[in-house]
């Protein structure tokens, strides 16, 4: 019985707690509706001590705080055109400055009070609110879908990392595991590789024991640069030098397993040293891209041609063009026609980079444009081997690719006997019959050297460039002249197609300094000591800020360390204008200490 009236007195009280919160609910309510839909907060205000209201005060405050300011200066103004002491002041002016404090001391301590009231009062509103429709409906929660996470790999019935290494090969050998896959399913990069090595040995029957794989970190190149690795290979990294090149000293770093390739060059980067050193000219600086467009007739891919060609529109495309980056400039559109076919070679500045990725992007919005204006044309590759890239070709040879260079030295008399161990006539007969006549012989295509490609590749490697484009950027052809009526030794290399980014450090030795080897291009300077002994010499563009250079028909002007192309006269090539405003980081920085 006691329960039970216990029960009954519980659901009285609940019951009287329900119709007074309901009774509050509705007062509140008539509350809204009597102060126009906002119920006020009970809590006290700091703006209640106001004699005015908050809005009314905070402007006359400001009239106060300017109509001191202006009567202040305006006064002290006076004072000043006839000569009166100013700290003299009188009771007008210690009044309005009385008045200039305490308004500024207002403003800076109670300006905006109202704002923070109505945010704070806003916030009680929206509380209040919410409690409201919690009492009187309870709002139903909502259910949250969860997307299934994807099925884990299994292998004999449990997850494919649990397995061992064996296991998990022999399902990539079977095909019952993707190879490609093992990165994202076993989530162990390293594991990943040496898994794959393991199911390359039981597919071939070889051992890969001579390929180091520890020691590597196989998840910088997850996603980056290569592809199912297995282990990766150790090339050793000399260095020759130093180098004189345009009154500056250079390390260059050569990756080789070939014997003798540092010792000759860095014999002949003595020669050249201990003879006041090489100089280096750049002739030209643009990568190329050539897409081919077909159209149903040779006359239409000749209107296209024309069009190209056509001054006024050509200053369009290269707007077009140079909207892609602020780095890349168009220089030229060179055409060819093949029938109905057209190959447009497109050759474009790119500032520090290589810039091949930058020039297809750029070709890229000029064809987006060009489809527009001639609607029939088929776009069949953005390249076309008429770039042409990473092949030996008379285009690069003739017109050049990347940057064209040319490097010169006197070796004196007495270098070439005790450095090189010959004779000025016996190189010149040598560099003859062998880079020129031999050459020609062979029907050699930009190969009229003694082994360019040797210095070029060791180069390339150890500064991270792309051997590939090696083949290219071996063109060269070295020319021997006796110099100073016969006694000395004039050699010169020119390469036309050195396709090399310039944001690489290298270490410049002299007085243990550092240097940044801008614009290093590998342009060789070779000496031959019968067929091995050669000397390669980086090239580098130096020269005062804002000189002009007239030593080829193009016309470059140098900045800093780096030859960019000539603007009309008294204006700044854009280059110039970006090297100022410091987007090019250290690289640029003249060399020091």
């Amino acid at each position: 019985m006691r329960l039970r009236k216990t029960r009954k007195i519980i659901g009285e009280m609940d019951c009287c707690s329900n119709q007074k919160m309901d009774s509050s609910i509705d007062s509140c309510a008539s509350a809204k509706k009597m102060s126009n839909g906002k119920c006020k907060n009970s809590k006290a205000l700091a703006s209640d001590a106001l004699l005015l209201p908050v809005g009314l005060t905070n402007r006359v405050f400001f009239f106060l705080f300017f109509a001191a300011t202006y009567f202040l200066l305006s006064r002290w103004r006076g004072k000043i055109s006839t000569s009166t002491t100013i700290h003299g002041l009188s009771f007008e002016e210690l009044v309005a400055i009385f008045i200039q404090l305490a308004s500024f001391i207002y403003l800076v301590g109670f300006f905006g009070i109202d704002y923070i009231q109505n945010f704070i009062s806003g916030n009680n509103d929206d509380d209040n609110v919410r409690e409201e429709e919690k009492l009187k409906s309870p709002v139903a929660k909502k259910e949250v879908a969860v997307k299934p996470s994807p099925p884990k790999a299994l292998l004999k019935g449990i997850a494919l990392g649990d397995n061992e290494n064996d296991h998990i090969a022999a399902a990539v050998c079977n095909g019952t595991v993707a190879s490609h896959s093992l990165e994202s399913t076993l989530g162990d990069c390293k594991r990943s590789a040496s898994v794959r090595r393991r199911a390359l040995e039981m597919m071939t029957g070889k051992s890969l024991d001579g390929l180091p794989l520890e020691g590597f970190d196989y998840g910088s190149i997850l996603g980056q640069c290569c592809e199912l690795p297995v282990g990766y290979v150790q090339i050793p990294v000399g260095v020759a030098g130093p180098l004189l090149l345009d009154g500056l000293e250079y390390m260059v770093p050569m990756a080789t397993t070939e014997g003798c390739l540092v010792a000759s060059t860095n014999r002949g980067c003595k020669a050249i040293h201990m003879s006041g050193g090489a100089t280096s000219v750049l002739l030209k600086d643009g990568m190329t891209r050539a897409p081919v467009v077909r159209f149903a007739t040779a006359k239409r891919a000749a209107d296209l041609k024309y069009y190209v060609e056509d001054p006024d529109n050509y200053e369009n495309l290269s707007v077009i063009f140079n909207r892609t980056s602020r780095f890349a400039r168009l220089q030229g559109i060179q055409c060819g026609i093949a029938g109905r076919n057209l190959y447009m070679r497109f050759s474009c500045f790119t500032g520090d980079a290589m810039g091949m990725n930058m020039v297809s992007k750029g070709v890229q919005n000029v064809l987006d444009f060009l489809q527009n204006e001639f609607p029939d044309m088929d776009v069949i590759s953005v390249s076309s081997n008429f770039c042409a890239d990473k092949k030996p070709t008379a285009v690069n040879w003739i017109e050049g690719r990347g940057k064209s260079v040319v490097c010169e030295a006197v070796i004196t008399k007495e270098i070439v006997s005790k450095v090189l161990k010959t004779t000025v006539p016996a190189l010149l007969e040598l560099n003859m019959l062998k880079n020129l006549t031999g050459s020609a012989l062979a029907g050699a295509m930009g190969g009229f050297n003694a082994h360019a490609s040797n210095i070029v590749s060791a180069v390339f490697i150890a500064t991270g460039q792309d051997p590939a484009q090696n083949v290219e950027s071996s063109h060269c052809i070295t020319m021997m002249e006796a110099s100073n009526g016969g006694e000395d030794l004039h050699v010169s290399v020119t390469m036309p197609c050195i396709e090399w980014a310039y944001f690489l450090t290298l270490l410049a030795g002299g007085n243990s300094r550092r240097r940044n080897t801008v614009g290093f291009a590998s342009s060789l300077l070779e000496f031959a000591w019968s067929e091995r002994r050669k000397c390669s010499i980086p090239w580098r563009k130096c020269s005062a800020l804002g000189q002009n250079c007239s030593r080829s028909s193009f016309g470059w002007r140098a900045v800093s360390h780096v030859c960019f192309g000539c603007r009309p006269a008294g204006e700044e090539p854009y280059e110039v204008q970006q090297i100022k405003q410091g987007y090019q980081s250290n690289l640029l920085r003249p060399p020091g200490p």
